[in-house]
């Protein structure tokens, strides 16, 4: 006999808590998912920026066991909206659906997905293209509607070798002398244990404390809920083999770390801190982060699989590596009675990138 399926919408932070088991599993049955839909991630992010009473996490079960699942919280404004935990610092929203029983869970996911919208617009932001809320969008019966969002830079999940040899010759000789530059300088790569992680991360924000000083830094990063959130959530990804946190030492000194996520579709470096005198040493850090990044990739036997992602932003030092451009997508999915709700959101956003045009060409 086929399990029933039955579907739940949990609201409580405790409860929320309690799933990391069954999330897990079904984390692990979902190709699509990336690192930021691992549930110590989201678990963690809630307790740092969740407001109570906010949380929605849409549930769908064949029998006891976990088949789909939509980790969402609900914003008031202007514009009520269930839209992704996970917020700004998460580079991919998504929802969890199992591979093997993905058409009858993505049809329940729809359906109470329809039930607990209400009178809220429903808002999935960068959605990476294959991403499994894709099969919600594509069985959603009232009004939705698709945009471009982020734009990420991919590279093959490849060897360094493979990566630098996709350059052209100048370029890879340019790499190839900068990691012989490092190995004269003696610089070396320790993966942290987990029981050091959280030691280890605190040294990396306070790292990229100093590189950023006197510049543009991302005010989010220096905060103590992104410190304590990521304390919380990467020790337990670091154990699950989801992330894997480096130390560069030179002359015995921590002098940069490195926090890479991992998924078996995506690996990507998240973050990282390194001390100026790297720089002043004509350490080429990128290089030095990529090369521990395919390393990683490797080790954990995800060389040859999925991607490897830039993640978020089109920073002018990631184009050396011949990056494939990738663009997120926002999902937006309305009720009848709240598609005026999308139309408005569909116009701000129309709106907001024409006057961003039309400041750039006036600049």
């Amino acid at each position: 006999m086929t399990a029933a399926y039955t579907t739940e919408i949990v609201t409580d932070t405790h409860a929320f808590a309690e799933l990391g088991p069954q999330w897990g599993r079904l984390y692990e049955r979902c190709g699509a998912a990336t690192p930021f839909q691992n549930h110590a991630w989201l678990h963690s992010w809630w307790l740092s920026y969740g407001r109570p009473g906010r949380l929605r996490l849409v549930l769908v079960r064949a029998g006891a066991e976990l088949v789909a699942a939509a980790p969402l919280m609900f914003r008031r404004g202007p514009v009520p909206t269930l839209v992704p935990l996970g917020g700004v610092i998460s580079d991919y929203g998504d929802v969890l659906i199992e591979d093997e029983r993905a058409d009858r869970a993505a049809v329940a996911l729809t359906e109470v997905l329809s039930t607990a919208a209400h009178t809220a617009l429903i808002d999935f932001r960068e959605v990476r293209p294959g991403g499994a809320v894709e099969r919600v969008y594509d069985r959603w019966s009232g009004p939705h509607h698709r945009m471009q969002d982020s734009l990420c830079l991919e590279l093959p999940a490849a060897p360094m070798d493979a990566l630098v040899s996709r350059l052209p010759s100048h370029g890879a000789q340019r790499v190839r002398a900068k990691l012989r530059r490092l190995r004269s300088l003696g610089v070396e790569r320790h993966v942290v244990r987990p029981d050091q992680v959280n030691a280890a991360l605190r040294r990396l924000l306070e790292l990229h404390r100093l590189q950023w000083q006197g510049r543009k830094v991302t005010p989010e990063h220096l905060r103590t809920r992104f410190c304590e959130h990521l304390v919380r959530s990467v020790g337990p990804m670091v154990r699950s083999g989801d992330a894997v946190v480096t130390e560069f030492r030179l002359d015995g000194d921590v002098v940069a770390v490195d926090l890479t996520l991992l998924s078996r579709r995506i690996t990507g470096g998240y973050l990282y801190g390194a001390h100026p005198r790297l720089r002043e040493s004509k350490a080429d850090v990128a290089v030095m982060l990529l090369d521990a990044c395919t390393q990683h990739m490797s080790i954990s036997g995800l060389s040859g699989l999925g991607t490897l992602s830039l993640l978020r932003g089109d920073e002018p030092y990631k184009h050396r590596w011949r990056p494939e451009p990738v663009a997120n997508q926002r999902l937006l999915l309305a009720r009848r009675r709240t598609a005026p709700l999308m139309s408005a959101v569909v116009g701000d956003v129309a709106a907001r990138r024409r006057c961003k045009e039309l400041l750039s060409r006036f600049r």
